[in-house]
């Protein structure tokens, strides 16, 4: 066989790489571009939810497809009411939405725990359960088992929020009695049962109804987050931990035909980007919060309570019973839930000798 000279092996190399980049260019080129309209339910001045998260996931979305993918935000309301996200995507009002799924816990009783529920995971349990376990399969099923045309993704995660804000001090259980609170997700069923008269509010509504009496507390999110809210003006009460939060998934949803629609280089994008976004949403949560507690006492005069043993123990018995009662009545509910029992039980035989003890609480003051 006649010997290739090196400068022939590297002329042929090079038109082999040449043809590999024409032949990515033209499966690029067949690639149909798609704007995606993202409506969101919080707005982006909120930090960690809003724009630091939103805007740093469309700004990867739209940089790493070279023109395939396009992603346009919109405020809460601008397109769609930000309540209303979920159901604009499935219908096909919009193609896509930012939001989470517990805002929408009156119709879909499971979505709660796939997005925050009380006593639930921290951040690092939440995403183990979600990409090692069966987070993510059910996470789908959910959406297609209440019938909504949706491919779904976890788009950011953020820590514990705080417990709410009150104008009053929180003693007692007997203390919660009547009080008119906002508070969403399934933390409100616990609260209620509690005596506590509970709404929920879309994040642009609680201070007017803070500041007008409408109602005696609210829960946002984070400290970071609930200080451009301005809740501090008019509750001076902060509480600590947040039981019914410990954390937050948000997510991305596409509607399904629209990413039926999409080739596998697009998908994989917004697969990646969503995880980006995560990530990026954690170590801001985690790392933005310190300097928004020292600040709300030093400068606005407000007071981080933390809950009593004998309340928190009793959130926690209560939780347990509501959790019960939606097994008992969606079966969607009941696979979760039972899933998530199973996970979490094998999880704690690593938390549990795995990482240093945290220190004790401060006192009330």
């Amino acid at each position: 066989m006649k010997k290739i000279k090196r400068k022939q092996l590297g002329a042929l190399l090079g038109a082999g790489l040449a043809l590999m980049v024409l032949f990515g260019m033209g499966s690029q080129a067949l690639a149909k571009n798609v704007l995606l309209k993202v409506p969101t339910s919080v707005p982006f001045v909120v930090p960690v939810l809003g724009e630091d998260v939103i805007g740093y996931l469309a700004e990867t979305i739209n940089n790493t497809s070279q023109g395939s993918l396009k992603v346009k935000l919109y405020e809460p309301g601008k397109l769609v009411p930000p309540l209303e996200v979920l159901d604009a995507v499935s219908s096909g009002k919009t193609n896509a939405g930012y939001t989470a799924a517990f805002y929408y816990a009156g119709k879909n009783p499971a979505s709660v725990l796939f997005s925050s529920f009380p006593f639930g995971p921290e951040p690092a349990e939440y995403i183990a359960w979600y990409y090692y376990g069966n987070g993510m399969k059910l996470y789908q099923e959910m959406y297609d088992h209440y019938g909504y045309n949706v491919k779904v993704f976890p788009a950011g995660i953020i820590s514990a929020e705080t417990s709410g804000w009150f104008n009053e001090p929180i003693n007692s259980v007997e203390d919660l009695e009547g009080i008119k609170m906002r508070i969403s997700g399934i933390g409100g069923k616990v609260m209620s049962k509690l005596g506590v008269s509970v709404t929920m509010l879309p994040a642009g509504e609680i201070f007017q109804a803070l500041e007008k009496g409408l109602i005696d507390a609210t829960e946002f999110s984070q400290p970071v987050c609930d200080a451009p809210m301005g809740f501090y003006k008019v509750a001076k009460y902060n509480y600590y931990p947040g039981w019914h939060q410990p954390s937050t998934v948000q997510e991305l949803l596409i509607n399904k035909d629209t990413w039926n629609e999409l080739d596998d280089s697009q998908k994989n994008i917004i697969e990646t980007a969503c995880m980006a976004a995560t990530l990026k949403s954690l170590a801001l949560s985690e790392g933005m919060q310190g300097e928004v507690i020292r600040e709300n006492a030093e400068k606005h005069g407000v007071k981080n309570m933390y809950w009593s043993d004998e309340i928190l123990s009793t959130f926690h018995e209560t939780w347990l019973e509501v959790a019960k009662e939606e097994a008992a009545a969606d079966p969607m509910f009941k696979k979760t839930w039972e899933d998530l029992q199973q996970f979490r039980e094998e999880y704690s035989k690593w938390s549990a000798v795995g990482f240093l003890p945290r220190p004790e609480p401060p006192k009330n003051k």
